[in-house]
C-alpha cells in the first residue's frame, strides 16, 4: 500500500492544536493533532456539496446574490456554492488558518476544481464570526462548515456561532428570507430549538458522507422568517 506523505502542518490560532495535511497517491487527508481519525478526506465530500446545494437553492438565479461560506476546508463547499449561483453573484469564503488557503491554492486545488481561481470568489482571512457580528443585512445565504458543527472540536471560540446570541447575530446579517445552512457531524435537537428561537424556519436533512453510503451527517437548513419593515425597526 502506498504510504502517506506529510505535506504540511498549520497551527490553529488560540487553541494550541495543529492540522496536518497528508497525501497518498491522489488522496488527501487533514488530521487534527491529538484526535483519532480524520477531519477531512478528499474522497469524502458528498455532505459538503449537499450543504451548498440546499443553502443556495432559493437564490440560484438571483443576479446579485451574495453567499458567505464559513470554513474553506478542501474547497468542496465553496466549489458547490459557485456551481449553484448565477455568474453575476459572489461568494466570500472565510478561513481562519492561512495555510489552509495556501493548500487549496496548491496541492488541494484540483480536488474541488480550484474554486479559489473563480473570479466570483473573495477570501476573508480570519474568523467567520467577524463577518457575522455586524448587524448589517449583507448575505442571501450563509453556509457554515466550521469545526464539527454545534459541538466544536478544533476550537472553543467556534461555540459562539452556535449559541443563541450567535444565531441571533447571524440572522441580522441575512437579507430578508435569507438562508442559513449548517453542517454537523450528527443530530442535535437542542440546536434546532435555538434556531427556531432565533426566528428561523428549520428543516433537518440527514446526508451520507458519500452518495448512498458512509457516515450520516446532519444539515440544518434555516430560513429567516419574513418580517414587515415595521417589525425590523
Amino acid at each position: 500500500m502506498t504510504p502517506w506523505k506529510k505535506l504540511g502542518t498549520a497551527k490553529i490560532p488560540n487553541s494550541g492544536g495543529e492540522l496536518q495535511l497528508s497525501q497518498r497517491g491522489e488522496e488527501f487527508s487533514i488530521r487534527l493533532s491529538g484526535v483519532r481519525g480524520e477531519l477531512m478526506n478528499s474522497r469524502v465530500y458528498n455532505s459538503e456539496q449537499v450543504l451548498a446545494e440546499l443553502g443556495c437553492k432559493a437564490i440560484q438565479n438571483k443576479a446579485d446574490a451574495h453567499v458567505l461560506v464559513g470554513g474553506l476546508g478542501m474547497g468542496y463547499t465553496l466549489s458547490a456554492s459557485l456551481a449553484n449561483i448565477a455568474s453575476s453573484a459572489q461568494v466570500t469564503v472565510a478561513e481562519l488558518i492561512p495555510e489552509v488557503v495556501e493548500w487549496n491554492k496548491g496541492p488541494l486545488g484540483n480536488c474541488a476544481n480550484n474554486p479559489l481561481r473563480d473570479a466570483r470568489t473573495t477570501v476573508h482571512y480570519g474568523d467567520v464570526a467577524e463577518l457575522l457580528n455586524t448587524a448589517q443585512e449583507r448575505y442571501d445565504a450563509i453556509l457554515l462548515d466550521v469545526d464539527n458543527g454545534p459541538e466544536g472540536l478544533t476550537q472553543a471560540d467556534n461555540n459562539w456561532l452556535y449559541s443563541q446570541q450567535g444565531l441571533e447575530a447571524i440572522s441580522q446579517t441575512l437579507r430578508p428570507e435569507g438562508v442559513l445552512a449548517i453542517w454537523s457531524a450528527g443530530p442535535d435537537s437542542m440546536f434546532a430549538i435555538r434556531l427556531k428561537k432565533a426566528q428561523f424556519n428549520v428543516t433537518i436533512h440527514t446526508v451520507r458522507a458519500r452518495p448512498g453510503k458512509g457516515s450520516r451527517h446532519t444539515i440544518f437548513l434555516a430560513q429567516k422568517r419574513w418580517q414587515s419593515p415595521q417589525q425590523r425597526i
